[in-house]
């Protein structure tokens, strides 16, 4: 039995299907290759070494400095809320 060569764009438009969230049984219903090959091609795409979702070192301490960031006017804005509500005087009608 000879294997099917499939266009590459076909493979990347069901590569992108399956990392949307799309089950591979249901992508092998609805197109011709099989959840075996539909799951090969999905690994195949991912690049060796690294695994989906994985940032570099560099990234992460970026990341960590914006959150601190972050953080720290988050503080300010709670205490300016604080000193605000306090300095405000209620109106009466």
């Amino acid at each position: 039995m000879t294997r099917k060569r499939y266009p590459d764009e076909y493979r990347e438009r069901i590569v992108k299907l399956a990392k949307s969230g799309r089950s591979y049984s249901s992508l092998a219903r609805e197109f011709e290759p099989s959840i075996k090959t539909i799951r090969r091609w999905v690994e195949a795409s991912v690049e060796p070494g690294h695994s989906e979702g994985c940032i570099s070192l560099q990234e992460h301490r970026a990341l960590k400095l914006q959150l601190g960031r972050i953080k720290e006017e988050r503080d300010i804005l709670a205490k300016a809320t604080a000193w605000f509500a306090r300095e405000t005087k209620p109106t009466v009608k």
